[in-house]
């Protein structure tokens, strides 16, 4: 398997160099690892990102960090 080289928040990159997006799948708690423990305190821990996006009518997971 081939390491390519980490991106922004250590998301690692493609092989064509652009950065992988978290999957709609990813739970909250998993992001809260990373963004902090006030990552999205309004929804429970076992909650979808794609859930999160919908309800909060964003498309993507930096539009969402930009509001906490």
């Amino acid at each position: 398997m081939t390491s390519y080289p980490k991106g922004l928040d250590c998301r690692q990159r493609d092989a064509d160099g652009e950065i992988r997006q978290k999957r709609n799948d990813t739970l909250v708690r998993t992001l809260r690892q990373t963004y902090g423990p006030n990552f999205a305190p309004d929804y429970r821990s076992d909650t979808k990102l794609g859930t999160v996006l919908r309800k909060e009518h964003v498309a993507s997971l930096d539009q969402l960090r930009k509001r906490y």
